[in-house]
């Protein structure tokens, strides 16, 4: 269960941060959720699919870390196996919250990063935000406004019919079979058929890019099923 409360300087004065990564830290997510000015950050080391999102915008991109519920083949106990972490994961345990028109930073008290007794202050001795919390505060706006941004990436995608359903069957070394079902990604065949004038009106705000970088992080798919044989390894 998570505890999210409006962060404030007076009542959270001894609140740390623990800085390390991995499933003992909450890491042991499956996916999270990317934007395009994130993707090529992202297709470094994750494959980025949709997912459905049950809400007017239908999907939203995902950075996917594994195959199934709370799998994450790049996480142990104690570490990260990858140079970037999505911003969706690495502003943890912080979220924006609106109040009115105005973005507040608040804190899950709940999440296993959070401590009084060790890790990073949030807050100055005399008052005043650490140079921690400044940059965590400043993740949260990029990541807000990226996530604002896959509004109009979507929309355009759906417009030229590019998104399509996809399920992908794997073998693993040891003989098990496993499939990944219930996401979605981009169709190629429609998008290499885009005239030019439909290409312009994708290119001009970078949703063209944006489509084609998706394309590309699935070569990482095949990374990650090579995780998860060496999951399998071990565990055989």
């Amino acid at each position: 269960m998570s505890n999210p409360v409006l962060l404030r300087n007076v009542e959270h004065k001894d609140l740390k941060i623990m800085p390390g990564r991995g499933t003992r830290f909450g890491d042991g997510e499956m996916m999270s959720p990317t934007f395009p000015a994130e993707f090529r950050n992202v297709l470094a080391h994750y494959p980025i699919v949709f997912r459905e999102t049950g809400n007017a915008q239908r999907y939203e991109p995902v950075a996917l870390f594994g195959f199934q519920g709370g799998e994450n083949l790049f996480a142990t106990a104690d570490a990260w196996d990858a140079l970037y972490v999505p911003m969706a994961v690495a502003r943890q345990p912080f979220l924006m919250g609106l109040s009115g028109d105005s973005l507040l930073v608040h804190v899950d008290l709940d999440h296993p990063k959070v401590s009084t007794t060790i890790g990073e202050p949030l807050f100055l001795e005399f008052g005043g935000q650490s140079d921690f919390l400044e940059d965590i505060n400043s993740t949260l706006l990029a990541l807000h406004q990226g996530l604002q941004s896959n509004a109009g990436f979507v929309a355009a995608l759906l417009e030229y019919e590019l998104i399509e359903p996809f399920t992908l069957d794997i073998e693993l070394n040891d003989g098990s079979h496993n499939q990944l079902a219930g996401f979605s990604t981009i169709n190629e065949e429609k998008l290499a058929a885009l005239d030019g004038a439909a290409l312009e009106r994708l290119h001009q705000p970078g949703h063209l890019m944006a489509a084609y970088l998706i394309v590309a992080s699935l070569t990482k798919l095949r990374e990650l099923i090579e995780r998860k044989n060496q999951v399998a390894a071990v565990h055989g």
